[in-house]
């Protein structure tokens, strides 16, 4: 843990005192809680679960329709292995989430919709509560009603976040997915749930590219509509083509709008009254449908957004996502705070590398949001965004995979030397974070700042017990100890909640398992080593791929990597898959001064002999999830002969078929 002693940056005097968090200690203060730093505020937090979250309500100015009687039932009891979660919060209580992401009325600029092909356009918070208010009256019109589910098939884009702004003003629960799943993978989710409405692209545009959607919708709309799909509403995304296939029972969206509305009539729902559905990767077979309940996402994205990502009303934040992934629900949350949200859709390197940073630049971002891989991406393609670009950025967030030591070094070097950079890990089960960052603490190379406040998050060992802290890079099962509030409610037909209990509790009684290999250091950072399916272990000694994939991917002729375990006489053994820069082939190994030598000196060097690949296979492309993230699982089941359950979950899933029958492995 040397390296990680000395920070990498530590927040000024001056941001401290004038962070949310440190306004949000001096509230508590004011009730007589003498809190003064963020580990006595996390401890207290925990401890104190129901005063800490009743305190973020008043402090953030959370709207009720009508109060809680209580503000924890059963809070010992998350999951009592044969029925939905045990806890619940603020029982009684009712709210509305589009009514809070709504609550400011002025004429600064809520929404700025930026495309790859230069396109802009802006909406003011005035203008968004007029069209949700013309859209969830259409809705009412068309009998949707509370509990209802609204589907969205779309860029990421305006129309999209007035679409579910005026799903959840009825209280009907919205479930969104990019359209470049594929008809199949956009069935396996919104087939679950029987949406009654669809709002639907008409194309949408990718790497310079514009791919026609009106055949796919139709396709999709057709078989909704065999379930109770009553209207589609169409968006013309690209004005410029022309779809030549009808589809059933649409309207335009323009058709479709109620201008003759000017209010919302919120309905109040109770806390736990279902929001979203999200759902898995699917890749292991049809997807599990995670329905987060409408309290406990409010309440965890307004404690991140205000506390722990610092932002402010004056503030223009951004994320790079798709309505596919969690992020873009976490980011038009942002709206609760008054600041400007960016929204992009396109190729974040398409027509150049510099895309995003243009953008950044141009709307003067002051929090942007990307993945790992492309923070990884961008260095390789030699972006030095400060030398570029006149950047306003103060915080930096990564997500999606962990963010390689490297890539801290590269955000201080070439983005910003003053940015609080915020590595954050959680996903789409909890919609949300359980480490992330802090305003209050410094930054370590290679560690994420902090668990979140309100999270209980430890590390054990296979035994249950905590190894939190510990010298030596001791790691672990990342769980969460205790119940918290954007705990899925359930998942959609799961009767008997066994498929939820499976997800999170069978590993350990009563305690949320969340599948990451993980280590929580001495300065109480939290590093993720991977995911805990996909942890290597040769000779019975468990190794997370990050560790791998973080050294690899630091030679100039990698670009990416994924490294497996296979069964190999009586044991397991590393196989290493890499994808290499164009015009560079992986010589047989023989080579002491080779490629393949290379690659197995660099991991030996700086991880353990362990970790040593006993093949290395290039491949042309490694197959990925429709949000990027790369399938380790689905590559083992493929080396090992076994089926890979639902394709329609990957991205490029023709890319599986580099991993099959390799002679390579054979021997």
């Amino acid at each position: 843990m040397s390296e990680q002693l000395t920070p990498l940056w530590t927040p000024s005097k001056e941001r401290i005192e004038n962070s949310n968090m440190q306004a949000f200690m001096q509230f508590l203060q004011s009730k007589g809680l003498m809190i003064d730093d963020y580990w006595t505020l996390h401890q207290w937090s925990i401890e104190c679960r129901e005063d800490f979250w009743t305190a973020l309500i008043q402090f953030g100015g959370v709207e009720f329709a009508s109060r809680w009687q209580e503000v924890l039932i059963d809070g010992d009891k998350m999951d009592d292995g044969v029925s939905r979660p045990t806890a619940k919060w603020f029982v009684g209580g009712e709210l509305n989430f589009a009514q809070n992401l709504l609550r400011i009325r002025h004429d600064k600029t809520a929404l700025v919709f930026r495309g790859e092909d230069g396109r802009r356009i802006t909406i003011s918070y005035n203008e968004l509560y007029e069209q949700v208010a013309q859209v969830a009256s259409a809705m009412r019109k068309e009998g949707v009603v509370k509990g209802d589910r609204v589907a969205a098939l779309m860029p990421n884009c305006i129309e999209t976040v007035v679409t579910m702004l005026a799903a959840t003003s009825i209280g009907a629960v919205f479930s969104s997915c990019s359209p470049d799943f594929g008809s199949q993978g956009v069935l396996d989710r919104f087939g679950q749930i029987k949406p009654k409405l669809l709002i639907a692209t008409n194309a949408y545009l990718y790497a310079g590219k514009i791919i026609d959607m009106s055949a796919q919708v139709a396709e999709i709309s057709d078989k909704l509509a065999e379930d109770g799909l009553q209207k589609v509403i169409t968006v013309s995304f690209v004005d410029e083509l022309i779809a030549d296939t009808k589809i059933s029972n649409s309207i335009a969206w323009a058709d479709f709008k109620d201008d003759s509305a000017t209010e919302i009539a919120f309905e109040p729902v109770p806390f736990d009254h279902p929001l979203y559905i999200m759902y898995s990767s699917g890749t292991t077979g049809v997807p599990k449908c995670i329905v987060h309940g409408v309290g406990g996402t409010l309440l965890q994205h307004v404690k991140e957004h205000i506390l722990h990502v610092d932002v402010k009303p004056e503030d223009t934040i951004f994320y790079y996502t798709t309505c596919g992934w969690m992020m873009w629900n976490w980011l038009v949350s942002a709206l609760y705070t008054g600041a400007t949200v960016v929204l992009f859709d396109g190729s974040p390197f398409h027509p150049a590398p510099e895309i995003l940073w243009d953008v950044a630049e141009q709307e003067g971002i002051t929090l942007f949001g990307t993945s790992a891989k492309y923070i990884s991406a961008l260095e390789k393609a030699g972006v030095k965004p400060n030398k570029s670009h006149d950047l306003k950025l103060r915080s930096l967030m990564s997500t999606g995979s962990p963010l390689a030591h490297e890539s801290f070094d590269y955000v201080y070097r070439d983005i910003g030397e003053d940015i609080a950079l915020n590595s954050i890990s959680g996903g789409t089960d909890i919609i949300s974070c359980f480490a992330l960052g802090s305003p209050l603490l410094p930054v370590y190379r290679g560690q994420l700042q902090c668990p979140g406040l309100g999270m209980a998050v430890d590390v054990w060992d296979d035994n249950g017990k905590s190894i939190r802290g510990q010298l030596g890079e001791v790691k672990g099962e990342l769980v969460c100890t205790e119940a918290f509030p954007c705990m899925p409610v359930g998942f959609w037909n799961d009767p008997d909640g066994e498929k939820y209990h499976n997800a999170y509790f069978a590993e350990f009684d009563n305690i949320w398992a969340h599948g990451d290999y993980a280590e929580i250091t001495p300065q109480g950072g939290v590093i993720i080593h991977g995911r805990s399916d996909a942890v290597l272990n040769p000779g019975g000694v468990r190794i997370g791929t990050a560790e791998i994939y973080r050294q690899v991917e630091k030679l100039d002729e990698v670009v990416e990597g994924l490294a497996i375990g296979q069964e190999w006489q009586d044991d397991v053994r590393v196989v290493l898959f890499v994808v290499l820069k164009d015009g560079i082939k992986l010589d047989d190994g023989s080579d002491k001064n080779g490629l393949t030598q290379k690659i197995r000196s660099q991991i030996r060097t700086n991880c353990t002999p362990r970790h040593v690949p006993a093949k290395v296979v290039q491949v042309p492309e490694l197959p990925r999830t429709i949000s990027g993230k790369i399938v380790e699982l689905a590559v083992r089941n493929v080396v090992h002969g076994r089926p890979v359950k639902n394709t329609d979950a990957l991205k490029n899933p023709e890319a599986l078929n580099y991993f099959k029958d390799l002679e390579i492995l054979k021997a």
